[in-house]
């Protein structure tokens, strides 16, 4: 199909369908985040359990792209997207029947694994239906949508969980997600010839074995998950941290959120605004700045306890906003750092991102609850080091392919 160069309102009927399932698939997450204090007093356990709701989440976000993303390369993004929306939305509805923490836990896997086709199956499809640089502004843009999922998400889930048992939440995102499945079915297109990569364990072992193989493609994809932990880090200790520790009433937990996600969505704008002025990836270095100073100050909170939570929203604030300026770009990076077929890419990064999420976010409980404050501060700020180290050459190498003369130049990529 021929790639779109300009945004349109029709060209951007698909991207507003997918992003509200992705819209749907995060809210999954944030608005259960507050009900999750109901949920363990339910299934009588104790409050450990709240971030581990989004550990399983993320988990099931890691199990089928392996598959999922070289389905879609043979037999079309279309049927393996809809396919992924509908079992979604039942995953959802089946916490009606949830009746232990096991369960619940165990729909939650389901559930994540709705990640599985945003990222490994549509993303690849937008990434196919635009051109390089039209792609990082619909990428951009719709991660303007989808974040107001945190935004809206802690807010409404304390307010659900105020007016109606914790369960209302998750039918309240199946009937989104509805919609964006009829959304889907009117206006997704198919991006990829069908039959023309072979599907086989054969081709996949060799396909996977040459992307993991490639050190650049690791490199870019590990960019991704390193920059994003501390935020969503926060997500899921943000309940522990507000109300169990710091005393915050529900309502003052979801109003603390908007700073946080509102400078990502700056960040996002920004990069919106400055995509046809820059080159391809400069984002990335300023991103940078705000995100390492954002950091300092979260570990300066150390020195005032009394005002430690304040410092870390205000340090949360400025990684967000470096996030949102360079995730777009890092993403289109990783998914052209090597030739495999981008089902088969964008999967490798979607199995990468959700591993590393799954154990940082672990690890960051587990540095909270017996180092606290500080603990947590400190692992962010290995993180946030890691992510500045790695992303300095790559960003480097795929900026100098985009150059005149480079292979993505002549390639017109």
């Amino acid at each position: 199909m021929q790639k779109h160069a300009a945004l349109s309102p029709a060209t951007l009927l698909f991207p507003l369908a997918l992003v509200l399932f992705e819209f749907s698939v995060y809210i999954a997450n944030d608005m259960i985040q507050p009900g999750m204090l109901a949920v363990v007093r339910e299934f009588g356990v104790d409050a450990s359990w709240v971030p581990t709701s989004m550990t399983g989440f993320l988990l099931g976000g890691a199990l089928l792209p392996w598959l999922m993303g070289p389905l879609s390369d043979h037999i079309g993004r279309r049927p393996v997207m809809l396919w992924g929306v509908a079992f979604f939305i039942l995953s959802c509805l089946g916490t009606l029947w949830s009746h232990d923490i096991v369960s619940f836990m165990v729909l939650r896997v389901l559930q994540g694994m709705g990640l599985c086709f945003i990222s490994a199956v549509g993303y690849a499809a937008i990434q196919e239906a635009f051109e390089e640089k039209a792609a990082v502004k619909v990428t951009a843009l719709m991660a303007n949508v989808a974040l107001i999922a945190p935004l809206v998400g802690p807010v409404a889930g304390a307010a659900l969980v105020q007016a109606w048992p914790w369960r209302g939440s998750f039918m309240v995102i199946a009937a989104v997600a509805t919609v964006s499945f009829v959304g889907l079915i009117a206006s997704m297109p198919e991006t990829v010839r069908r039959g023309e990569h072979a599907l086989s364990l054969g081709k996949l072992a060799r396909d996977y074995r040459e992307v993991f193989a490639n050190r650049r493609f690791v490199a870019s994809a590990l960019c991704i998950p390193l920059m994003a932990l501390p935020l969503l880090g926060w997500i899921a200790l943000s309940p522990v941290m507000l109300v169990e520790d710091a005393g915050m009433s529900m309502l003052q937990y979801g109003l603390w959120q908007v700073p946080v996600i509102g400078a990502l969505i700056v960040g996002n704008l920004l990069l919106v605004k400055f995509a046809d002025r820059w080159p391809l990836g400069h984002s990335v270095a300023v991103g940078r700045l705000p995100a390492l100073a954002g950091v300092l100050v979260i570990v300066a909170g150390s020195l005032f306890p009394s005002l430690q939570f304040y410092f870390l929203i205000a340090g949360m604030s400025l990684v967000t906003l470096g996030e949102g300026l360079a995730f777009a770009v890092l993403y289109r990076f990783a998914l052209t750092a090597c030739d495999v077929a981008k089902g088969a890419v964008a999967a490798s990064m979607t199995m990468l991102s959700m591993a590393v999420y799954a154990c940082g976010i672990e690890g960051l409980k587990r540095a909270y609850l017996t180092g606290g404050y500080v603990g947590y501060a400190l692992l962010v700020l290995l993180l946030t080091t890691m992510f500045f180290l790695l992303s300095r050459r790559m960003v480097g190498v795929a900026m100098a392919e985009r150059a005149p003369g480079g292979r993505l130049a002549e390639e017109g990529a």
